[in-house]
């Protein structure tokens, strides 16, 4: 049975912004931050973000293409923000981009970002459940929105939960690619 979706929110309510400084005990011998911890505190920001907007527990169900721009040295901080950017039935695409600077502020630079997908879990069941709409507000926030359809299509297909032929923005959007087609 097809639950019914709860009113939409924007961005900003779930918006989550975490800052880390980097410790000894977080970096490898080179003394850059280890990428496996990098990739916990963007769960956890991220994870935080789904639930805030879901109003319930969630699973994190996939992480799209993570690397790793520049190393993060021992003593930097870094500042993740996460920001949904869709809704779809049960579950919610959250992007978090990482920036280190200096402790002070000085020289920040983006470092990652991914896009991570997260499923609302209803509390007595423990099964996914219907989740809130997204309420894109700036125009970044609407061509996150807009795009989202194809990522998930995308992330569907590499699962082997959806079949190539089936994904018909992903068809579009490569049929505008064609020559004399212009994307813009």
């Amino acid at each position: 049975m097809e639950q019914e979706k709860t009113e939409g929110k924007t961005t900003v309510y779930s918006r989550t912004v975490m800052t880390e400084m980097i410790m000894p005990n977080d970096t490898n011998p080179m003394g850059n931050l280890m990428g496996g911890y990098l990739m916990r505190w963007m769960d956890i920001a991220c994870a935080v973000c789904a639930a805030r907007h879901c109003g319930s527990q969630v699973a994190t169900a996939s992480v799209d293409h993570i690397s790793f721009h520049s190393p993060i040295k021992l003593g930097e901080v870094i500042t993740l923000t996460a920001t949904v950017t869709r809704a779809f039935n049960t579950s919610v695409e959250i992007y978090v981009e990482v920036l280190a600077s200096e402790i002070t502020g000085q020289n920040p630079r983006q470092c990652n970002h991914a896009y991570f997908t997260f499923v609302a879990i209803d509390p007595v069941s423990g099964k996914p459940t219907a989740v809130p709409s997204v309420i894109p507000l700036t125009n970044e926030e609407k061509k996150q929105y807009e795009v989202a359809v194809r990522r998930r299509e995308l992330r569907l297909i590499l699962a082997g939960r959806m079949k190539p032929e089936e994904a018909t923005e992903l068809q579009n959007f490569f049929s505008q690619l064609k020559p004399g087609n212009s994307v813009g």
